[in-house]
């Protein structure tokens, strides 16, 4: 991914401020590679996974790399930024930590759990068909807000993204942000080897990451204009589906549904059901199976207006699993 316009690690920074000083200017059209530490800033890698969880430093999590100056990029303005190449490291982690997660509270007596991923490509090692069941991508992408002061990298911005953690916003996708000062100062950070909609243990597969990206100021974002409807907050143009090389078999999911009136407490209800049929049909361990639908389950708000009640689906696809055919799963 050799560029003219390259980022190293270095450049990493742990809030987002306008006064941030760049450490690169471009102009619009501009294509730009970086090297990337992962979201847990490299502190989880494969010779100390025995003991990084016990050391680890929240303080250092989350890292964005950058900013970028690009030029013309003015409040009103909408930067489109493509991404052209996804690059994992050869190994990815997912853990659960204490507090992280919407079943926080019931695996107090289980962690910190651990999980090592081998992205090499190997198959049918796990229960996994492929080292990425859905396509790589950033889960941090931002630009500076227009409020002075710090702010930090998580939660996610309104206006100017950040922690997204959206698994959409990948290879052949574009993202939209509307500019707050001057520049823009876009960062990127927290690559994902894969997740399932909704993140649900609090981390995916994460991976240290080579990308390269496009970058390409539209003017005049206002009301009106051609981009109005990304004025107001982040906005996704998806890849086709055929260039993304993620799998899922025929596309058939296992999907529990929770419902309640509390939104918080139908997705529970939902990824418990997922947990369960893990546990009961492919033997996988509790922490085991809450990582599985971290990296892979998908939320689904099948239905949020008769009132009072929420109902959620939770799928994970069958076409994971590398013992999969008509006989494992009742239809």
């Amino acid at each position: 991914m050799a560029h003219p316009f390259h980022i190293h690690p270095g450049t990493k920074h742990f809030k987002w401020s306008r006064d941030l000083p760049p450490v690169l200017t471009v102009l619009s059209g501009a294509e730009i590679s970086f090297d990337l530490h992962d979201g847990g800033n490299n502190q989880i890698r494969l010779d100390n996974a025995e003991t990084a969880l016990s050391s680890f430093d929240f303080t250092q999590a989350d890292p964005g790399h950058g900013t970028v100056f690009i030029e013309g990029a003015d409040p009103g303005d909408v930067p489109r930024v493509k991404f052209l190449e996804l690059e994992t490291a050869d190994y990815g982690w997912t853990a659960i930590f204490p507090g992280f997660g919407i079943l926080a509270d019931e695996f107090a007596d289980q962690l910190p759990a651990l999980r090592m991923w081998d992205l090499r490509g190997a198959a049918g090692r796990g229960y996994l068909e492929s080292a990425s069941p859905s396509p790589p991508f950033l889960g941090t992408i931002g630009i500076a807000p227009a409020e002075g002061g710090d702010h930090p990298m998580v939660p996610p911005m309104l206006l100017t993204g950040g922690n997204l953690d959206t698994r959409h916003i990948t290879r052949g996708s574009a993202l939209y942000l509307p500019v707050q000062v001057a520049g823009a100062l876009l960062s990127v950070g927290d690559g994902h080897a894969a997740q399932g909609d909704g993140e649900v243990c609090g981390t995916a597969v994460e991976t240290p990451m080579r990308c390269r990206l496009r970058v390409t100021v539209e003017k005049g974002g206002g009301a009106g204009a051609k981009k109005s409807w990304c004025t107001h907050g982040p906005a996704i143009v998806m890849a086709p589906r055929e260039t993304l090389g993620a799998v899922g078999g025929d596309g058939r999911e296992f999907m529990a549904v929770g419902v309640d009136a509390d939104l918080h407490e139908a997705t529970r209800k939902a990824v418990r059901g997922v947990l369960a049929w893990l546990g009961a049909e492919k033997g996988m361990e509790r922490a085991e199976a809450y990582m599985l639908a971290s990296m892979a389950g998908s939320l689904k708000l099948t239905e949020v207006v008769d009132m009072p009640n929420y109902v959620v689906g939770f799928g994970i696809p069958l076409g994971i699993f590398v013992d999969q055919g008509d006989h494992s799963v009742r239809v």
